[in-house]
């Protein structure tokens, strides 16, 4: 691929390909071309799996920028893959007809509104199955005969809101103006021209799920539609469908996935175990007369991830432990009957059919394929970039360090390529956010995670699974709580420390990097903690606790899971758990970039931080880059190339040279050709 001049990426290419053919590291570029699994769906005699391919359009060879697009394929087998929509049809929510015969995908045609679509899978042109004119279906279910779709369409559209904001009057009430979803049922049959008919539903619905036998319905709500609401009082309503009659599951917790046995006695499941439990981890059953339900697998050191019922009764389960997964299967009383381990797999999603079971799964060698459970082999189905056999990777496993207290913890680490060089290589921590979430031994390079486009470039990466992540039990992810920027920051100090007297790391030239509670982590260390960290990249960041809670949508959600107390409760100690507050100890050259629609944590956090380094540490290297239509995470292309192309030239700069006060690096990094002039348009356009 052509470049606007040579960079040190491709510097490296070219000495590689000497000594080896064919061989070469990482790029950004490679990174915005990846293709992985999204949807799947197997049919129900679970012969044929449905799914989906998610890539970015290519802007680096010249595609519209614009964000995800999915494209509908079929497989019947290891490498028997074929398209079956045209590829610009960009679609969603793909299910079989309880028949096997239709498989139905949501789109959106032209400027009508997103609808069900379905397409014959022996053959012929996909139609129309279901929709209102004036909303867009956000999730549907068929029911058990095939002889109806339930759907749950957006409010409908305020007309006299309409005129008003045409004539001006565009005023938003903030938390106020949220609509409700709306339930419908449409009949199916190319004799049937009735319109949907609208089902009463309790609250916000965000989500349902129809019983085998049509009798009721296990219907997800909320008091609103505002994300705190979402995170911290969603529950599961089990709705019967001629009476109207709502049970309520009265979980305390979040709410995870939740699938119906097949013969509709019982619910499983994913949930929290109580309030501040930090994520949806715990397996539960739930009886579906009475609403009771009972955990099976509280209190382990382990998450669990999906889960879906088989034919037979029986319920299976993806499992992480740490880094590390397994396909586990349940009696219908819930007694643990075996467990597959994934070996060099990361598992992700789980489907099944009969008692065919397909999983998405990605290795430190690939980004998610479908691969299907035989036994306890897993066979690969489908191979979407097999250029990546061209390039030269580091060595990706788990390791395992002991902080300071005496607390085991986990991680993964990807060497350099060729290995670390004495004296340790360059180094970059990359820290996940929430903090409740975790990470595996799978793919882990993208647009924000440095990955092996650092390690083509000789460093080495390691991604900490530190005090308050999932995967080792609740007991674990609760560690963090009421301790802001304690001892769950101090596990990163610990992990530098380990890998250097391992002799990984370089002590001098190691760095962080992380979105969310990642960015807090980043910004922390930067100030805080910045004789330890000769270069930052920050993310949608926290930098002061007090103004956070005041301009974030998940205030009580902070409150349950992170700080268990209130900022009036402690102004001082929220201050002292601030970054800015710590501005004074800032030696280290900062990059903070931000989505600049971003209401999770507001854009005025990078601010804040920006402009108390700038005016107090006017010698430390600094730059905010804001990203325009982004929100909490960069969605589009462009955004996603530009943001991995400065976060390496700011490690290059910094990082690698060891020189904390090398000049800032130019304003607009270089882009592949196709990315820029006439070329590379945005999707808006």
């Amino acid at each position: 691929m052509k470049r606007v001049f040579l960079t040190a990426a491709a510097l490296l290419t070219a000495a590689s390909t000497a000594t080896i053919a064919q061989a070469r590291p990482m790029t950004a570029e490679d990174v915005a071309k990846l293709e992985s699994v999204g949807g799947m769906a197997a049919s129900p005699d679970g012969r044929t799996v449905a799914f989906t391919t998610a890539s970015l359009p290519d802007i680096t060879d010249g595609e519209k920028n614009g964000t995800t697009a999915q494209q509908l394929k079929v497989a019947s087998g290891p490498n028997a893959v074929r398209e079956f929509l045209p590829a610009d049809m960009r679609v969603s929510g793909i299910q079989f007809s309880p028949d096997g015969n239709m498989i139905s995908f949501l789109w959106t045609k032209d400027e009508e509104k997103r609808s069900v679509w379905g397409i014959p899978v022996n053959g012929g042109s996909h139609r129309k199955l279901a929709g209102v004119d004036d909303a867009g279906v956000r999730s549907y279910a068929w029911n058990s005969d095939g002889s109806a779709i339930y759907f749950l369409a957006g409010p409908a559209e305020d007309k006299a809101r309409k005129s008003e904001s045409k004539a001006g009057f565009n005023a938003v009430v903030y938390e106020e103006e949220a609509r409700l979803n709306r339930m419908f049922k449409a009949a199916i049959g190319s004799d049937v021209d009735e319109e949907p008919a609208e089902i009463s539903v309790p609250g916000y619905v965000s989500g349902f799920k129809i019983a085998p036998d049509n009798s009721f319905a296990a219907i997800f709500t909320a008091p609103t539609p505002n994300v705190d609401d979402s995170l911290t009082s969603q529950r599961v309503n089990i709705v019967d469908l001629a009476t109207g009659d709502v049970t309520v599951v009265a979980t305390p917790g979040k709410l995870g996935d939740v699938e119906i046995s097949p013969d509709g006695s019982q619910l499983s499941m994913i949930a929290g175990v109580d309030v501040n439990d930090p994520a949806e981890t715990t397996l539960h059953l739930v009886n579906a007369r009475t609403g009771e339900y009972r955990a099976l697998n509280e209190g382990a050191a382990e998450a669990t991830v999906d889960a879906e019922w088989l034919a037979n009764g029986r319920l299976a389960a993806v499992i992480h432990k740490g880094v590390s997964s397994a396909v586990r299967t349940y009696s219908s009383s819930g007694r643990a009957l075996s467990e597959r381990d994934a070996g060099n797999l990361a598992i992700s999603a789980l489907e099944t059919a009969g008692n065919t079971v397909i999983v998405r799964a990605s290795s430190a060698r690939h980004s998610s394929e479908l691969f299907s459970l035989n036994g306890s082999r897993f066979t690969r189905w489908t191979s979407h970039n097999p250029w990546l056999s061209d390039i030269t990777f580091g060595a990706q496993r788990p390791y395992t360090y002991t902080a300071r207290d005496g607390q085991v913890v986990e991680g993964v680490l990807i060497e350099p390529v060729g290995g670390a060089p004495e004296g340790g290589a360059p180094l970059i921590l990359d820290v996940h956010g929430g903090p409740e979430a975790h990470e595996s031994n799978g793919w882990l390079t993208n647009y924000s995670g440095p990955g092996q486009v650092a390690a083509g470039q000789g460093y080495a990466v390691f991604l900490p699974n530190y005090r308050g992540s999932t995967g080792y039990g609740t007991a674990f992810s609760k560690q963090h709580q009421n301790d802001y920027a304690g001892k769950e920051f101090n596990d990163l100090v610990d992990a530098k420390r380990a890998l250097v007297a391992d002799g990984i790391a370089d002590p001098d030239r190691t760095g962080i990097t992380g979105g969310s509670y990642g960015g807090y982590a980043t910004a922390w260390a930067s100030t805080a903690l910045s004789e330890e960290f000769a270069a930052g990249v920050m993310f949608v960041g926290i930098s002061n606790q007090i103004s956070k809670f005041g301009t974030t949508d998940i205030p009580q959600e902070m409150f349950n899971v992170h700080s268990l107390k209130w900022p009036w409760e402690d102004w001082q100690g929220m201050l002292e758990v601030s970054p800015i507050y710590h501005v004074e100890k800032a030696e280290t050259p900062l990059l903070i970039m931000h989505g600049a629609e971003d209401t999770r944590v507001a854009p005025s956090q990078s601010y804040e931080l920006y402009r108390n380094i700038k005016v107090r540490k006017p010698d430390t290297p600094l730059r905010l880059v804001l990203y325009p239509g982004e929100g909490h995470g960069n969605r589009k292309a462009a955004a996603r190339y530009d943001y991995n192309l400065r976060m390496m030239r700011w490690f290059d700069t910094y990082l690698k040279s060891g020189n904390r006060k090398a000049d800032v690096p130019v304003s607009r990094p270089e882009l592949a050709e196709g990315t820029s002039g006439t070329k590379a348009k945005s999707e808006d356009e």
